[in-house]
């Protein structure tokens, strides 16, 4: 079982919807109307961070439980908490200005690198070693 791994995956899904909601309540407070995704800096500001985790989730959570699967539970969810964690200043920081995006998104990057990194490693240590 990997329970470490369900917790920081259960982590990640709820950080997903807070975006999913904020782009909602941006929508509302900045006056961008469906299905419009432009028109006030700091709508598309929110809106991309929301995007961005999205288009990031298919390297994180694969890798996520590859790497749980191939190196362990705690080894997994330790590296992916870096990830959630990554995301959390890069919304603190992209929600003020685009150059504080940079920190938040190097530390999910990396967390990610590491956990794919970990995954095909594991995998391929397991297919030479047995």
């Amino acid at each position: 079982m990997y329970p470490y791994t369900t917790i920081v995956t259960c982590l990640a899904v709820a950080l997903y919807f807070f975006f999913a909601l904020q782009v909602a309540r941006a929508r509302a407070r900045y006056g961008v109307k469906l299905p419009a995704i432009t028109g006030n800096a700091d709508f598309e500001r929110i809106y991309r961070i929301q995007v961005n985790a999205v288009e990031w989730a298919p390297i994180f959570l694969p890798s996520l439980w590859l790497c749980a699967i191939y190196l362990g539970d705690a080894v997994a969810a330790l590296i992916g908490a870096v990830g959630v964690i990554g995301r959390i200043v890069y919304f603190l920081g992209y929600r003020e200005a685009v150059p504080k995006r940079t920190p938040g998104f190097a530390i999910q990057a990396l967390a990610c690198t590491v956990l794919w990194i970990g995954a095909l490693g594991g995998a391929a240590w397991r297919l030479v070693h047995g």
